[in-house]
């Protein structure tokens, strides 16, 4: 009997079912050489390129080979052989090259740093590590510094600075108190990247003297720390004691609270700034604004969107994050701060550079004599990196000489090659953010195939999964592999199987009739081995009668099923679990076979229960959820979601239609209103399942369409008014045979990257849409104008082809056609691209400008021929500047602006420019790559302007009568200057204005004087420029002339003594003391005893008293309602009215003796009153002022 035979060729197919071939390539890149055979050095470990070491511990450097012969091992340190022999300190493990530096015992890590590199060499080669940067880790303390306590007012910005000591690596910042604890941070107070804490504004809660800069040293497990800051916010009010507590009231007006603000950036400075990262690092940008009310941060990427999945935001905002970043992410980041007084912006341009990276790494490469072969080493980078070979370690140009090889570039190229051409070749990639450094050996040898699996291996597999058959293999050359099955039987067909490039057999899907002995034969021209593998297809393990949903009431008993069938060979594991856990440790719980039994249910025995059937195959499990109810006189019925169908079976098997029956499982007392089914394709997308039909409740069979080259298995769902079941279990897997695709590539695209190619891209079709093995796209193009035919190409399943030697932007019709090993799909229709586009090649004419004010400009010019824009015309770019004022005053660096016109506009506005200045300009035509050539610069002047306000108007040397201002010019003139204004006018007590005096200044003067003025008086001062166009902005100022120093002195006197103010509480206490005495006597109806002692002893020579004395007015008991009169004066007479009272408080004042009882009654005697002496002159008309009072009773 002939001995069928699979003979597998991947990605290749033929007519019929003619056997497949597989031939590999020459060059091995999988499989090891076996370590029995002569094979040049190779490196396995080695320790990375910057290595830093704790200066504690002794230090291992890492080198590790493999090889044959073992290979010996050497190093170098600095460029320089590195005689271990020589230090007593260095030894090298045995067996490997590892360096082992013992400064424990003595000596210090200093001493070794260094740059380290290993070569492993035998009689094949030698090979070389990667260039080894040892230091040891640093982590010094914070230099000594005196720290000068903090006060701010409430709501000024703060940063409190870390300036950690610059360690290795790079110390962990972070803030906390004396207690250990992190300090609170927000919105309102942050670290920065830099370690600074950073406040937008300060509150009374931020006080605190414990302010502390953590520096965390990771590699040493080291903390260091900063002296303590102190920070003390003193608000408005408490600022305003202090300050008068130092202060008199004529040097100190009030201190006020920091005013709202908008915001202004704490970090970066200005508007500006530049940022450059490494390819696949972490690009973290960072702005901290202060302002009142606390700004709010906000991100965005100028022409552009920020990545999605790779953007972070951290610390509050403040802190932009892009992982893995790439040469896309280039570009202008703009942070924005704002608040509800306004917001700022400032621009980062972030520049990503990349230190080389690998495209193409060499790989081992192994011959057999005579044969040719090539190492490939390609690199990328920003900047572009350089390629170096070297061979055995050393350079190749100064290498001896080997006729089988030749260097084009990147590549080395092998022709018959012999056993003297083995060697270890390093490629070595650099530019000036690092290097790679690869070693790839050339292995020449003749060896008879061999197969390094191990012979009869059992393969089990579950039915319908794939099946993986290794087959190992080495030989040089290297071997072809076949596969054969069994001893008798038909040829397989080839597209149930796939050969991998190890040799491996792979069986899609393993069916019963996949089971059997497959041999692996490898042969080359020196000869053949084989392999015998075996492979048993089991039957799933399946629950066939699943635990249900109960409802059960407290105390009573329930019991979940779980029927498992299984393949007869398997030995099932059941476990019960609840909650995902283990059962609880309680003799309620039983097990009795297929069942699990719950007695005396309590409410905490609620919950899911999960049967767990497990093989050494595969597992499956079934839940159930119990519900723990009260106890009901009668129970009611349960109204549920039914239960999912079961035994489901696939009869009437075309290729593309099927039928599909089940039963349907209880409909928990709501009746089934529809069937969902579901597929899933186990080939392309296992785990996934799709809608494919819904059929009514009544049926229980559906007939259903299907679709080429897909591995189908069903499952139905149930449903009812309550809701829908749990899905069935799966049915059986059904593959239909491969047919063409019936649809193509979508969102075909042509577009340019490079002004010689065409990049066609396309969206490929999925998995199941294929419709058979061997999908590939078949791509055609030709010129849209031209009468050239379609050049065509089929490619792998991949999506982008890229023509190149293509014209510059040229419009082409594309079209992408699907095809797999069975056929063609439907001829696609043509879409329209064009080739990449190149820079412009003229620069717009006749540019004209209009000026239309002294702050804007129209600027018109031709349009460039649309031939010459070689590209989409985007629009047009005006470059302007200001090249030197018309005043000659203010010479500034010249700052180009830009301006960007849409479309084919010819005209544009320039607005924003500066008054009485000369600007040039010129004209740019921009396309999708980017820029054409400038226009010849023109050149304009803007009209005079405006002025702006004056600088720093200040008030000086005040006198009596006078008051001098000084100021400086206009920071902006925007012209010539003609004359200064100042009006002033006076401010009285009660903040009203005077009368407005207006006063012309020539314009050369800075300091004027104003005479004549009111001494001790404040003056509002209103001053603006003026140019031959109009006034400018105004500044305002306030300033008070001098006071009359007597005057101010006897003031001083008075008001500013401490004994004045307690003497006029005394007198205010005394009188209100007085005015209750009174009205209590009033209204008992009697007199007190003063008036009693007065009547007693009426002296008819009293005087009353003279207001200018002290009195304090007339008090009458005649009528008790009558109010008590309040500086009321005597008749001009001198005499005393009958029914006014002959007592006086100033008479009660003057005795030393005077007492209040408890009562509120006067006691003692009268200390003798003395008749008061006319006064001199005339009476003042003027109230009786408190100092007046008070000398009456002294």
């Amino acid at each position: 009997m002939v001995q069928p035979k699979i003979m597998l060729k991947k990605k290749h197919s033929s007519a019929g079912r003619a056997p497949l071939i597989l031939f590999l390539c020459q060059m091995v890149n999988a499989l090891d050489v076996p370590l029995d055979l002569v094979q040049p050095p190779t490196i396995t470990q080695q320790s990375p390129k910057n290595y830093i070491i704790d200066p504690r511990e002794n230090i291992v450097i890492q080198c590790e080979a493999k090889g044959k012969p073992p290979p010996s091992f050497s190093w170098t340190r600095n460029g320089t052989h590195f005689d271990i022999d020589k230090d007593p300190l260095v030894t090298m493990k045995h067996g490997s090259g590892t360096l082992i530096i013992n400064i424990m015992a003595e000596g210090k890590a200093e001493t070794y740093e260094g740059v380290y590199q290993c070569t492993a060499r035998n009689e094949r080669g030698a090979a070389v590590s990667n260039s080894i940067v040892v230091r040891p880790s640093r982590s010094p303390l914070w230099t000594k510094e005196r720290l000068e306590p903090i006060i701010l007012r409430n709501g000024q910005s703060l940063v409190l600075p870390c300036r950690p000591p610059i360690g290795l690596p790079p110390a962990i910042i972070f803030w906390m108190d004396n207690s250990f604890q992190r300090l609170p941070q927000s919105e309102r107070v942050s670290q920065g990247l830099n370690g600074d804490l950073y406040f937008s504004n300060v509150l009374p809660e931020d006080t605190r003297e414990d302010y502390i800069c953590y520096a965390r040293f990771n590699h040493t497990q080291t903390i260091q720390q900063k002296q303590p800051i102190s920070l003390k916010v003193i608000s408005v009010d408490e600022l305003n004691d202090t300050i008068a507590a130092n202060l008199s009231d004529t040097e100190f007006y009030g201190a006020k609270s920091s005013k709202e603000r908008s915001p202004t950036f704490l970090t970066p400075e200005g508007n500006e700034s530049v940022k450059e990262e490494l390819r696949g690092n972490t690009l973290s940008l960072e702005c901290i604004a202060e302002g009142l009310p606390t700004p709010i941060i906000y991100w965005i990427k100028e022409d552009g969107t920020l990545p999605v999945n790779r953007t972070f935001y951290r610390n509050f905002k403040k802190t932009l994050q892009i992982t893995h970043v790439s040469e896309a992410d280039s570009g202008n980041y703009q942070c924005i701060a704002k608040n509800t007084l306004g917001a700022i912006h400032h621009t980062i341009s972030v520049t990503v550079k990349a230190a080389p990276y690998w495209i193409v790494a060499p790989q081992n490469l192994v011959l057999s004599p005579g044969e040719n072969g090539t190492l490939v080493c390609r690199a990328n980078g920003n900047p572009k990196p350089r390629i170096g070979w070297l061979t055995n370690g050393v350079p190749i140009e100064i290498a001896p000489d080997d006729p089988s090889r030749k260097i084009d570039g990147d590549t080395i190229i092998f022709s018959n090659v012999q056993e003297r051409s083995s060697a270890v070749y390093q490629c070595n990639a650099s530019n000036e953010y690092g290097y790679l450094l690869a070693n790839a050996f050339v292995n020449v040898l003749a060896e008879p195939p061999r197969i390094l699996t191990s012979p009869n291996t059992l393969y089990q597999i579950i039915a319908n999964r794939p099946a993986l058959l290794d087959c190992a293999f080495f030989g040089s050359p290297l071997p072809t592999i076949e596969w054969f099955k069994g001893t008798r039987g038909s040829a397989l067909h080839e597209d149930i199987y796939v050969l991998h490039d190890n040799g491996t057999l792979e069986i899609p899907v393993a069916q019963k009739d996949s089971t059997g002995t497959y041999t692996c034969v490898a042969r080359n021209k020196l000869g053949m081995a084989k392999n015998e593998v075996h492979l048993e297809i089991k039957d799933p393990t399946r629950i066939i009668k699943q635990p249900e949903y109960a409802v059960v009431q407290r105390g009573s008993k329930v019991s979940f099923e779980c029927k498992v069938k299984h393949d007869q060979t398997l030995i099932p594991t059941i476990l019960w679990l609840k909650d995902n856990g283990e059962l609880p440790n309680d003799e309620r719980f039983s097990i009795d076979k297929d069942h699990l039994v719950v007695t005396d249910v309590s409410d905490g025995d609620g919950g899911i229960y999960t049967c767990a059937a497990n093989t050494t195959l595969d597992s499956v499990s079934a839940s159930a959820v119990l519900r723990v109810v009260a106890p009901t006189p009668t129970p009611a019925p349960i109204y549920d979601v039914p239960n999912p169908p079961f035994d489901l079976e696939l009869t009437n098997q075309l290729d593309k239609s099927i039928q599909l029956t089940w039963t349907p499982g209880d409909d928990n007392n709501s009746p089934i209103t529809k069937f969902i089914i579901e597929y899933e394709d186990a080939m392309h997308e296992a785990g996934l399942w799709h809608h494919q039909a819904e059929v009514s409740g009544t049926q229980t069979t559906a007939q259903l369409k299907l679709s080429p080259y897909v591995n189908y298995s069903f499952r139905v769902m149930a449903e009812n008014n309550i809701g829908r079941s749990v899905p069935s279990e799966a049915s059986e897997q059904y593959l239909t045979k491969a047919a063409e695709p019936d649809q193509n590539p979508t969102a075909v695209e042509g577009l340019g990257t490079e002004p010689d190619n065409l990049v066609i891209t396309w969206k490929p079709l999925n998995g199941f849409e294929s419709n058979g093995p061997g999908l590939q796209y078949k791509v055609s193009w030709r010129q849209k104008d031209g009468d050239d035919e379609w050049t065509s190409v089929v490619v792998a399943n991949v999506s982008k082809y890229i023509v190149s030697g293509t014209p510059t932007f040229v419009p082409y019709l594309i079209k992408v056609q699907a095809l797999n090993d069975v056929g063609f799909a439907p001829e696609p229709a043509a879409v329209l691209g064009h080739s990449g586009e190149d820079l412009p090649m003229v620069a717009p004419g006749n540019v004209r400008v209009i000026v239309v004010n002294s702050t804007l400009a129209e600027v018109h010019w031709d349009p460039v021929p649309l031939k010459s824009v070689r590209g989409h015309l985007q629009g047009y770019r005006i470059y302007y500047w200001k090249a030197q004022s018309s005043s000659k005053r203010n010479r500034r660096h010249i700052e180009k602006k830009i301006l960007t016109f849409q479309g084919s506009k010819t005209h544009g506005m320039l607005p924003g420019l500066q008054p009485y200045s000369h600007y040039a300009l010129n004209v740019r035509v921009i396309n999708g790559k980017g820029e054409g050539p400038a226009s010849t610069d023109k050149s304009f002047h803007t009209p005079e302007g405006v002025p702006s306000a004056p600088s720093n108007l200040k008030i000086v040397n005040p006198t009596l009568d006078s008051l001098t201002l000084e100021w400086d010019p206009p920071s902006q003139p925007n012209g010539i200057l003609t004359e200064y204004v100042l009006k002033y006018q006076p401010i009285n007590s009660t903040h009203e204005l005077g009368p407005l005096v207006d006063l012309k200044i020539p314009a050369n003067k800075t300091r004027w004087t104003l005479k004549n003025l009111n001494f001790s008086t404040r003056y509002k001062f209103y001053f603006y420029a003026q140019t031959s166009v109009g006034s400018g902005s105004q500044i305002t100022e306030e300033a008070v002339t001098t006071v009359d120093e007597a005057m101010a002195s006897r003031q001083v006197d008075i008001a500013t003594q401490g004994w004045f103010i307690g003497l006029m509480c005394a007198v205010a206490l005394l009188i209100l003391i007085l005015l209750i005495v009174c009205f209590i006597r009033r209204n008992k109806g009697g007199k007190y005893p003063v008036k009693e002692k007065e009547d007693a002893h009426a002296d008819p020579e009293i005087q009353p008293m003279k207001e200018d004395d002290g009195t304090f007015g007339e008090y009458s008991d005649a009528e008790d309602h009558k109010p008590l009169k309040k500086g009321s004066r005597t008749p001009s007479d001198r005499t005393v009215k009958k029914e006014d009272s002959d007592d006086s408080l100033v008479d009660y004042g003057e005795g030393v003796n005077g007492q209040f009882n408890e009562d509120g009654s006067f006691i003692g005697q009268y200390s003798g009153k003395k008749e008061k002496e006319p006064a001199e002159g005339n009476e003042s008309s003027e109230a009786p002022s408190p100092v007046n009072a008070m000398n009456s009773f002294v």
